[in-house]
């Protein structure tokens, strides 16, 4: 098991990551009953792919001994405007700091993990997911 996650009532949640004891919680959004004082369900799906695509880019700048640290990743996330309410987009922009210096060719493998991350392959293939690279 994962994690265990708990109505905590007002539309929050409480989800413990079981390896760990970390504990995050979730609000419904504001445009859905919610008092948003928290990430959404869909906040942490959009940020999940961030996090996911600078993690994987991490480690392979590692092996290719890169300065990866301060690299940020910024993540909007939208909405669909038609039912059932759905992610119909993310957009992501990576930031890499003035001390990260990377070859093209290094670049493109770079590219091509973050394109490949866990997250994106289990989207569904009707989110659009765009990603710009700030070099």
């Amino acid at each position: 098991m994962t994690s265990t996650i708990l109505y905590k009532g007002d539309l929050r949640t409480e989800l413990t990551h079981l390896q760990s004891g970390t504990v995050i919680e979730n609000d419904a959004p504001t445009d859905n009953k919610g008092k948003g004082e928290r990430f959404s369900p869909t906040d942490m799906l959009a940020s999940s792919l961030g996090s996911c695509m600078i993690t994987t880019m991490a480690i392979r700048a590692a092996d290719m001994q890169l300065n990866f640290d301060g690299t940020k990743i910024d993540i909007l996330k939208i909405m669909s405007s038609d039912a059932p309410r759905r992610v119909a987009g993310i957009k992501a922009d990576l930031f890499f700091t003035e001390n990260f210096i990377a070859t093209d060719e290094q670049k493109e493998q770079l590219i091509k993990i973050a394109r490949s991350c866990p997250v994106e392959k289990s989207l569904h293939p009707d989110v659009q997911v765009d990603v710009t690279f700030h070099w």
